[in-house]
C-alpha cells in the first residue's frame, strides 16, 4: 500500500514529465519524413520533449539540459566527444565568466552604488524604476549588447529586491517585474544598431552581400531605433500588468540601500580596483571579442580579480549558478545539431511551402509568416543561429530584401518566451529569483504585443524609407 501510494504521488506531481514522455514515444515511432534524415528526425523529436519539459517544468531545467545531452548520444545524433566539443565553446565561457563577474560586483560593493543611483533618476516608485530599468537596459544594449547589459544589470536588480524584503516568497512579484525589466529591455534594445547583437551583423552582411548597397550604421538606426523607442515603455507597462507585488512604493529597500552606501563610505582603492578591471572587460567586449572571444575575455576578467585577491574562489563557486551554466550550453548543442543535421532548414521550407504561396499576393500575410517563423525558431535556437539559417530564405520570400531581412533580424529579438531562448534570459534565470513559468507568464505577452507591433511599424514607418 505504501508503495503505490507513493506511485501515486509520483504520477500526480510528475504528470507533465508523463505527458512529455509519451508524446516523445509516439514522436520516435513515426515514420521519418521525406526529406529528413533520421538524425534530424530524433533531433526534433527531442527538441519538441525539451520545450515541454521546459514550458511545464516538471524537473528542474538543469535536468531538462541534462536529458538533451545524454539523449543527443543515445539517439545517434553525433558521437559523445563531438556532442561534449559542441557543448563546452566561447559562449558558454561567457556565460560562466558574466555570472563569476556578477558575483564579484557584488563583493565589491558596486551593486549597491549603482542601484542607488539608478534610483536617484527614477524616483522610488516601483512602476517608474521599472520603467528606468527597461529604459536603460534597452539604450544600454543598443551599443554594448545585451548579454553584457544582463550581466551589468542583473547584481542591481536583485539588491534592490533583497533590500525592499528578505522574504522571497513575499517579493518574487518584484523579483519578477525588475529582473524581466532588465532582460526583455535587453533584447528589445539589442536591435537597435548593428552593435547590439551578433545577429545583426549576420542579417548586414547577407544583405550587404545582396547587391542593394551597403546599410551604414546610421541607415540601420534610422529604419530601427523608433522601434525600440517605441516597445520599451510597453514592455515596463506589461510587465506591470502581468505581475502583482506588494511594493507600490520602494522605500524600505531603498532606506536600507542609502544606509549600506553610507556604512561603505568613500570608495576605497580596492574598490577601484575592482571597477578598473571591470572596465578592462568592458571595453575587451566591445573592442577584442571578435579577436579572443566575449568568453575569454570575461574569465581573464575573472582570473584578475582572483589574483588580485578582489574576490575569493570560494565566494565564486558558492554564489555561481552552475545549472544555467550547464542549461545554455546544452541549448548551443541543440541549435548547433538543428544546424548540422538539416533540421532547421526542413522546418523552415516545410512552413514556407505552406504558406509562401497564399502568402505572396498579400505583403501583410507574408511579414506575418516571417516574423513568426524567426520568432519560433529564436526560442529554440539561438538569435544568431535563427539568422544564420533564416535568412537566405526569407530574403526570397517577396521582393523588398531589406524589408525582409530586417523583419527576419528584429523578430529573432524576441526570446521573449523560455529561460533558455537568449543569454540575457539565462542570466538572470541563474538569479534563482524567478522560474521558466514565469518567462512563459510574461512572455507571450510581450512577445504577442511586440510580433503585432513590427507588422504595423513595418507596413507603416518603412514605407517611408523604402
Amino acid at each position: 500500500m505504501n508503495f503505490l501510494r507513493a506511485l501515486l504521488f509520483w504520477v500526480t506531481r510528475s504528470r507533465w514529465l508523463i505527458f512529455a514522455i509519451v508524446i516523445g514515444i509516439i514522436l520516435f515511432a513515426l515514420p521519418t519524413p521525406d526529406g529528413l534524415s533520421s538524425e534530424a528526425h530524433h533531433l526534433i523529436v527531442i527538441i519538441i520533449i525539451t520545450l515541454l519539459l521546459v514550458i511545464t517544468e516538471p524537473i528542474p531545467l538543469p535536468a531538462t539540459a541534462l536529458f538533451i545531452i545524454v539523449s543527443l548520444t543515445y539517439f545517434g545524433i553525433d558521437k559523445p566527444n563531438e556532442i561534449a566539443h559542441a557543448f563546452m565553446n566561447d559562449a558558454v565561457f561567457f556565460i560562466m565568466g558574466s555570472l563569476m563577474l556578477a558575483v564579484a560586483i557584488v563583493k565589491q560593493g558596486w551593486d549597491a552604488r549603482i542601484a542607488l543611483g539608478i534610483i536617484k533618476l527614477t524616483g522610488n516608485k516601483t512602476r517608474n524604476v521599472v520603467m528606468g530599468f527597461t529604459v536603460i537596459s534597452a539604450l544600454l544594449s543598443s551599443f554594448i549588447g545585451g548579454h553584457t547589459v544582463a550581466a551589468l544589470m542583473l547584481p542591481i536588480g536583485m539588491t534592490l529586491v533583497r533590500y525592499t524584503s528578505r522574504d522571497v516568497e513575499k517579493s518574487r512579484g518584484l523579483a519578477a517585474i525588475l529582473l524581466f525589466s532588465i532582460a526583455y529591455g535587453a533584447l528589445v534594445g539589442s536591435i537597435g544598431t548593428p552593435s547590439g547583437a551578433g545577429r545583426n551583423v549576420i542579417m548586414l552582411n547577407y544583405l550587404n552581400e545582396s547587391g542593394i548597397g551597403n546599410i551604414s550604421y546610421a541607415h540601420w538606426m534610422l529604419y530601427i531605433y523608433p522601434l525600440v523607442i517605441i516597445l520599451a515603455p510597453l514592455v515596463a507597462f506589461i510587465l506591470m500588468t502581468s505581475f502583482s507585488t506588494n511594493y507600490d512604493v520602494l522605500d524600505s529597500g531603498i532606506r536600507k540601500l542609502k544606509v549600506q552606501v553610507a556604512r561603505a563610505g568613500a570608495i576605497t582603492f580596492r574598490e577601484l580596483g575592482g571597477l578598473f578591471i571591470f572596465i578592462l572587460v568592458f571595453l575587451g567586449w566591445i573592442f577584442f571579442s571578435t579577436r579572443f572571444g566575449l568568453g575569454t575575455i570575461a574569465l581573464t576578467g575573472v582570473m584578475l580579480y582572483i589574483i588580485f585577491g578582489l574576490v575569493k574562489w570560494d565566494d565564486i563557486n558558492r554564489n555561481t549558478h552552475w545549472g544555467v551554466i550547464i542549461l545554455f550550453g546544452a541549448t548551443i548543442v541543440l541549435g548547433t545539431y538543428m544546424r548540422s543535421t538539416g533540421a532547421a532548414l526542413w522546418l523552415a521550407n516545410g512552413l514556407i511551402s505552406l504558406l509562401a504561396n497564399g502568402a505572396e499576393p498579400l505583403g501583410f500575410l507574408s511579414d506575418v509568416v516571417i516574423i513568426t517563423m524567426s520568432t519560433a525558431m529564436a526560442n529554440t535556437l539561438s538569435g544568431s543561429a535563427t539568422v544564420a539559417v533564416l535568412g537566405p530564405i526569407t530574403l526570397h520570400m517577396g521582393d523588398n530584401l531589406i524589408h525582409q531581412g530586417l523583419l527576419t533580424v528584429i523578430a529573432s529579438a524576441f526570446g521573449f518566451f523560455t529561460a533558455v531562448a537568449a543569454p540575457v534570459c539565462a542570466i538572470i534565470y541563474s538569479s534563482g529569483l524567478v522560474s521558466a513559468k514565469d518567462f512563459f507568464k510574461a512572455g507571450w505577452k510581450v512577445g504577442l504585443i511586440s510580433m503585432i507591433i513590427l507588422i504595423i511599424y513595418a507596413n507603416t514607418y518603412w514605407r517611408l524609407w523604402f
